[in-house]
């Protein structure tokens, strides 16, 4: 399986031909800057388009707690995003209440599991609008 590590190593050598399309789905590269470390941190995430704006989920599996990217973009939303060949920053909010059923819908139609993590636990998964700044 590709993911992690490996996946965004071949994901930036190839411009995403190798790590793109991803277990039926795509995913992209998000970079946030460590809350502690300061140190700049790069994680494949599934993906989904919504217009321009670009949709991840910051499911962590169904954990309760968040994944440290989502605790990372909370303390600085100025993110870096590769999608592809395509590289830009980008502002990371997260789908306020009103917004969030049907950016969720659109993103369980390409990873259907999204629905069984929010079963795993009592935390509300939030989803992340990336808005292209560059």
């Amino acid at each position: 399986m590709l993911f992690g590590k490996e996946h965004v190593k071949r994901y930036q050598e190839t411009d995403g031909v190798e790590g793109h399309e991803w277990q039926g789905t795509t995913t992209l590269l998000l970079t946030t800057v460590g809350r502690r470390s300061g140190e700049e941190r790069t994680t494949p995430l599934i993906y989904q388009k919504n217009g321009d704006d670009h949709l991840v989920v910051a499911s962590n599996g169904g954990a309760d707690k968040p994944p440290a990217w989502y605790l990372n973009l909370q303390a600085n939303p100025e993110v870096k995003v590769q999608v592809k060949g395509d590289k830009f920053t980008a502002r990371a909010r997260t789908a306020p209440p009103e917004e969030k059923p049907g950016l969720w819908k659109k993103m369980t139609a390409v990873w259907p599991d999204y629905d069984n993590y929010q079963k795993k636990t009592d935390r509300e998964i939030p989803v992340v609008i990336l808005e292209r700044t560059s």
